[in-house]
């Protein structure tokens, strides 16, 4: 009898710090059965060694940055069955998209000592704006459980059992006091996606959004909410202008609050 051939596996990495790469290398026990249930093809932050294409399921860290990302995320996409965006970066910009709000040569110019030798794209963007991707994994970086869950699903062909909603009703669960009410701190966990089982807030401190917001997020109500606990605009955009600055809802918001010029 012939053995049944195991999925291929691919792992790529664009501009990105490599945290969602690791958690999947934090899974330790895990990652061992899912070794045993997959054909790990490109995984350069586990080892050396590289199985050629097709893949039947690509994970991809990173934004795309250069000209070269472009290009090559098109040639992953083309290679893979199923494309997976793991993390801020891959789906928002993650931080480097910050860069974003600006001209990109006023920092390379600024940084550099010969920024004739930088090639960058004006904008880091995610992977969705120049591929089709199959799922969008949130988070910086990705939940490791969660990662587990959606290989999980693939290998049994099921739909990935992923929460929707926003870390205020964990804090609920969890019998957190809401530390904008009670600690008059900045909160974006009205908005933000769950992932992190609401850990800021547990330990008094007000979410920074690192999961990106939830499906049709509503971020001018909470805007006014901070600004009617008496916080600056300036601060309310550095607030929205983090992990997932680049992200629709968090993006609008900022741009929407800059250009009343308070």
């Amino acid at each position: 009898m012939i053995p049944a051939r195991k999925p291929k596996l691919a792992v790529w990495k664009f501009a990105s710090c490599d945290g969602c790469q690791l958690s999947l290398l934090d899974l330790e026990d895990e990652l061992l059965l899912i070794a045993d249930a997959v054909h790990i093809a490109n995984f350069m932050e586990a080892t050396r060694a590289v199985t050629p294409g097709p893949y039947d399921v690509s994970l991809v860290e990173g934004s795309i940055t250069t000209e070269h990302d472009a290009e090559r995320i098109h040639e992953i996409r083309k290679e893979s069955g199923i494309l997976i965006a793991i993390g801020a970066c891959a789906n928002t910009g993650g931080i480097q998209s910050l860069r974003n709000f600006n001209d990109v040569n006023n920092y390379v110019s600024a940084v550099y000592a010969h920024p004739e030798f930088i090639h960058t794209l004006e904008k880091s963007t995610p992977i969705s704006e120049h591929v089709k991707v199959d799922l969008e994994l949130q988070g910086c970086p990705v939940n490791k459980y969660q990662l587990l869950e959606v290989l999980n699903a693939y290998l049994n062909g099921r739909k990935a059992n992923l929460p929707e909603h926003s870390v205020c009703l964990d804090c609920k669960r969890k019998g957190n006091a809401c530390v904008m009410v009670s600690h008059g701190m900045p909160c974006l966990g009205p908005v933000t996606l769950t992932g992190c089982d609401a850990l800021c807030p547990t330990f008094r401190r007000g979410c920074f959004g690192c999961y990106g917001p939830i499906k049709n997020a509503a971020a001018s109500p909470l805007t006014e909410t901070l600004i009617s606990a008496g916080m600056k605009n300036r601060d309310i955009i550095h607030l929205y202008r983090n992990f997932n600055a680049w992200s629709e809802t968090f993006r609008k918001e900022s741009v929407r609050l800059e250009a009343t010029g308070k």
